[in-house]
């Protein structure tokens, strides 16, 4: 993993997301997911612009299906927003850096993280 994005695992699920304080994304990728590889360059700069504000994970839906089920994760990649263990949003596809931006900045803004 690079600087600032964290693997997590249906082990370390609840300790590194559902109890963390403060707003957490999640990446939900698989390696055969060609709008996964595009996504994560972007995942892994806005890690980086966002560093102590935002923890930025990725769970390979491969390996992990059971956290992928529980949140009825049905396309990939599924970047999904957390705040003291409660989703509060998500976006679907690889989407363009300032989407992803304009959503952190909401979240961060309207969560009071």
């Amino acid at each position: 993993m690079v600087e600032g994005v964290r693997e997590v695992t249906s082990y370390t699920w609840d300790s590194e997301v559902i109890k963390a304080q403060g707003l957490v994304m999640v990446d939900f990728w698989a390696a055969w997911c060609a709008p996964c590889r595009i996504v994560s360059p972007t995942v892994e700069e806005l890690a980086k612009e966002y560093i102590g504000k935002v923890k930025f994970m990725k769970l390979n839906t491969d390996e992990n299906p059971d956290i992928a089920s529980r949140y009825k994760i049905m396309g990939i990649p599924t970047l999904m927003f957390f705040k003291d263990g409660s989703t509060l949003d998500s976006i679907v596809g690889a989407v363009p850096k300032q989407q992803l931006k304009a959503k952190i900045d909401s979240l961060l803004n309207t969560s009071g993280v």
